[in-house]
């Protein structure tokens, strides 16, 4: 058992990073649909017509950035949009990471030092994603 114990420690730390490399792409759209259904929520709506609203602009988020992406005539166009989706996936990445330095290691320095790698490692996977 102490040896099970560590093993799945870092099994589940493992899945939880991939989880978020993959998820990363999604971080603008899940953002701009969570904003807008809790806006729809406190506007009257009630809890499933917030969902539903959320859902829907999540979806044109994600459908109109790739839309644009596409029909983006020039590279510097291109690279604007994909930073826009990539900066909110790079805020979610230091937030993650951040949250599982506290509570791997004592120091706030080197806790700060390993959520802004871990950011910066999340912006480039997400990056490579969309280009």
């Amino acid at each position: 058992m102490i040896v099970l114990g560590p093993l799945l420690v870092i099994g589940g730390i493992g899945f939880f990073c991939w989880l978020l490399f993959t998820l990363a792409v999604f971080a603008l759209p899940f953002f701009v649909g969570l904003t807008v259904a809790m806006w729809a929520f406190h506007a009257g709506t009630g809890a499933l017509g917030g969902l539903l609203v959320g859902l829907a602009a999540g979806g044109a988020t994600f459908c109109g950035g790739r839309i644009a992406l596409a029909s983006a005539p020039w590279t510097w166009l291109r690279v604007l949009i994909i930073i826009l989706f990539v900066a909110p996936a790079a805020v979610a990445g230091y937030s993650a990471t951040h949250g599982i330095a506290q509570i791997a290691i004592p120091s706030a320095t080197w806790q700060l030092i390993i959520s802004v790698l871990g950011a910066v490692a999340v912006s480039i996977a997400s990056f490579a994603r969309y280009a």
